[in-house]
Parts: C-alpha cells; structure tokens; sequence
C-alpha cells in the first residue's frame, strides 16, 4: 500500500511514467476480473484501456482511507463492464454440452472443454453473482473488499457467492454423465 501511495504522488507530481508502475502492478488482477465478466476480447481490450484512462485521470480523487488502490482501480473496472454490458443486446444461453470426464486430469483437452463449460455456466448468472464469485474464487479477494468493490455489505456479497455456488452446481449436475 506505502508502495502505491508513493507511486501515486509520483504521478500526480508530474511524473507521467510512475502510472506505468501501477499498470504493470494491477494489470493481471484487472485483466482477469475484465475477463470473466466480458466475452468478447476486443472489448476487453477496450475495456482495461478505458479503466486505466479512468484510473490516470482521476488520480486524484483516489482516497487511500477509502480502500486499496486495487479496490478502486477494479471498482472503477467493474462499473465499465457493467455498463457495457447493460447496453449489450441480451443472447440466449445455450444448454451445458456433456460433462468432461475428470478422470483424467491430465488431458488438457478434457481440462480446456472443462474452463470452456465454466465459462459458459458463468455466463449463466445473474451479473451480481457472477461478479462476486470472480472476485472471490478466480481474484481471491476477501468478501469485504469485494464489498467495497460492489457497494454491498459483506452479508450480501456472501449471499451472491453462495447463491452462485448453488447455481453453478445445478448447472453442471444437469449436464449428462
């Protein structure tokens, strides 16, 4: 944290590469959170520019007793996707295929159509779960961060994990054997 306030007066002293830092720092944390909420990969690309356009502009307005700079910087990711994906034109979601056999966890071909299945189920959640449970299970983020992240309490952001638990569980039970 010492590390991203010094960073951060650095920038907002004059020193435009300093922000690179902070990009090459955060930058696999807000790929992945960007990622796993927006398919489409030219978006996503779009989508972490913008976020770290955001983030440089309005340096300023980061206050550290608010949060973690990454706290803020995926805030400000998650608020993009979410308005991107408000005005994204609603796509039926297409049934599970068969499930992988994961007997063989050394197959990279039955590993790939595992993540491929994951991503489909993850898709079919409502954007609140989805959101929380990336954040908690793919970013490893404790609950009351994600907190932070989506405005919530910390009772709610467990709710919206356990509910997209329950759902995901569903979805890959109904799938055949």
């Amino acid at each position: 944290m010492d590390d991203d306030l010094r960073t951060i007066q650095h920038v907002l002293d004059g020193d435009v590469d300093a922000f690179r830092e902070l990009v090459e720092r955060y930058q696999t944390m807000l790929f992945c959170l960007i990622g796993n909420l927006v398919r489409d990969r030219s978006e996503r690309e779009d989508l972490a520019q913008d976020t770290l356009l955001s983030a440089y502009v309005n340096l300023a307005s980061y206050d550290p007793r608010a949060g973690k700079f990454s706290t803020w910087l995926l805030t400000i990711a998650r608020n993009k996707c979410l308005n991107w994906l408000r005005k994204q034109t609603p796509k039926p979601i297409e049934p599970l295929p068969d499930r992988v056999d994961q007997r063989n966890p050394a197959d990279a071909l039955a590993e790939t159509e595992f993540f491929a299945q994951l991503d489909r189920a993850l898709e079919a959640l409502p954007l609140d779960q989805k959101t929380a449970f990336v954040l908690a299970e793919i970013q490893g983020l404790p609950h009351a961060e994600i907190g932070r992240i989506e405005g919530a309490p910390v009772g709610t952001i467990k709710s919206r994990i356990s509910r997209a638990k329950e759902r995901l569980r569903a979805l890959f039970s109904d799938t055949p054997e």
